[in-house]
């Protein structure tokens, strides 16, 4: 499989950039987290702030955002990069063959549903990067899932599901795209596909990177897309070129109200030469896009602009750059990846953290604006419902955490990794009227899960038991009636407890 020596070096420099200084936390994990306490450390410590909502997860390293939404909730997926971050100093990408699912219905408290294990899935990949996912119903009356990667930078993957947390299968035994694919000419990285669906059910592909022969800094020709088969994994047209000024990697693609649109990262590259008349140069390292109605007409791609400058431009953290964004619950919104996370628990090596926003799109006019990224992230979009069972590992931040069973997300569990260890679930609405409560929660361990309001050492309404060595249903009861919206924070008093689930109950439990 042949790969691009120039957009190979420009990667590795770009590696080099993120991750220049050695890191200052334990390394040699191996790819099995179910069983190390990977973040271990002689003091509890917090990697995201109690009033800020990004990044989305408070302990994983993700990034390369796609979403779609199931059944009322949003589903957003990512590159793994803390599977590297056990594997080594530096991200350097290469020890990264599994993806990572989240999942909300308030755009604040994330359920954590584990690791996609694409290199078990399908072991012929060497990598597996960037997804891209989208669905649909089908004649079997099942939802289907398809959910695209980067194999490294040679070419793209896809995996299958009809549900949004697997168990996923390869149904080609192969990559999808490869420099080897018949009809695909001079796209020296078919990689980072972003992935469509329009208003007939057809499926469209995009992909590219690299620079193609006669290409330029300013317009390296090598971004394409396909028609996909009814099947979704096969092709159903030509690849078309797609002339994106200062193109590097990223594409996404987006059908909105007849319009499809290609968003794509720029280059490092300076801009001594702007082809696009009458537009201003996009930043380096920033997210543009362009637009058509007919997309196999590659003269018909018009540039717009870029709508999201490089994190580091906004205060934030210099790196790379890759976007998606979606709209759910009638609010467009902008997910992206930066390297906070890593800032704030003073590490290095560029490990990044996916984050969301507010997206400044006018649909109507197909127009997207330059949209901030921020550390305070979004406002809550609902309550959380105490009444009904919730993961776990649903939460808004927590401190010395990790999962249990992060493989199998109808098993997984939080897992505490030091005494004193804790999570926070955000905005909990136990009603207007004071109720005498009981918790019933699944949990697995020895000693103590304290549940306080409010604040992590405030005095505790409850405390579960755990004495179990399999998982096993406790309740307890509140010490003091409760009413109202709070924060619900679970301290776990001992390293290794696991919480797999927990509801209240206004009706007392005999």
């Amino acid at each position: 499989m042949k790969i691009n020596k120039l957009f190979v070096i420009v990667f590795l420099l770009q590696i080099a950039l993120l991750s220049s200084c050695k890191g200052n936390f334990n390394n040699g994990f191996n790819d099995d987290s179910s069983g190390k306490n990977p973040n271990k450390r002689s003091d509890v410590s917090m990697w995201k702030e109690i009033n800020e909502a990004n990044p989305i997860s408070s302990n994983v390293f993700c990034a390369d955002p796609t979403a779609v939404e199931y059944k009322g909730r949003l589903y957003v997926y990512g590159t793994n990069d803390h599977q590297q971050y056990f594997n080594a100093e530096k991200n350097t990408f290469e020890k990264i063959k599994s993806l990572v699912c989240f999942s909300t219905d308030d755009m604040v408290n994330w359920t954590y549903h584990g690791e996609i294990n694409v290199g078990k899935i399908a072991p012929w990949i060497w990598a597996s990067w960037a997804p891209s996912i989208c669905s649909r119903v089908e004649v079997d009356g099942l939802t289907h899932f398809y959910l695209y990667f980067s194999n490294s930078g040679a070419g793209t993957g896809v995996i299958t599901s009809t549900s949004p947390t697997g168990p996923w299968s390869d149904p080609l035994g192969h990559a999808l795209v490869s420099t080897n694919t018949p009809g695909l000419k001079d796209c020296p990285n078919p990689f980072d596909p972003g992935v469509c669906i329009d208003e007939n059910g057809v499926g469209w592909l995009s992909f590219g990177a690299g620079r193609a022969s006669g290409g330029t800094a300013a317009l390296p020709g090598s971004a394409r897309i396909v028609q996909l088969g009814d099947d979704m994994i096969s092709f159903a047209s030509d690849f078309v070129k797609i002339d994106a000024p200062y193109l590097f990697e990223a594409s996404e693609l987006n059908y909105v109200n007849g319009t499809y649109i290609y968003t794509f990262n720029n280059s490092w590259d300076k801009r001594d030469d702007w082809p696009i008349e009458g537009v201003v140069p996009s930043s380096a390292c920033s997210m543009s896009y362009m637009t058509t109605k007919t997309p196999l007409i590659s003269s018909s791609w018009e540039y717009k602009g870029h709508y999201f400058k490089n994190p580091g431009e906004m205060g934030l953290t210099w790196g790379n750059n890759h976007t998606h964004f979606e709209k759910y619950k009638g609010q467009w919104y902008l997910f992206y990846h930066t390297q906070t996370l890593q800032e704030k628990a003073k590490i290095e090596g560029g490990f990044r953290s996916m984050c969301v926003d507010l997206l400044n799109f006018d649909e109507d006019k197909i127009v997207l604006s330059d949209t901030p990224g921020t550390r305070k992230g979004v406002s809550a979009i609902k309550n959380l419902n105490p009444f009904e069972k919730n993961a776990g590992t649903t939460i808004y931040t927590s401190a010395d955490l990790w999962y249990d069973n992060p493989e199998k997300p109808e098993e997984i569990a939080s897992k505490a990794l030091n005494e004193g260890s804790w999570l926070m679930v955000k905005n909990v609405d136990f009603s207007a009227d004071e109720n005498e409560l009981n918790l019933l929660a699944e949990v697995k361990g020895s000693g103590k899960i304290k549940v306080s309001l409010d604040r992590v050492d405030s005095s505790p309404v409850a405390e579960i038991e755990v004495n179990h060595d399999a998982y096993t249903e406790v309740t307890a009861a509140l010490q003091e009636k409760v009413k109202g919206v709070h924060d619900v924070y679970f301290v776990f008093s001992a390293e290794d407890i696991c919480l797999r689930n927990w509801e209240f109950s206004k009706t007392s439990i005999n």
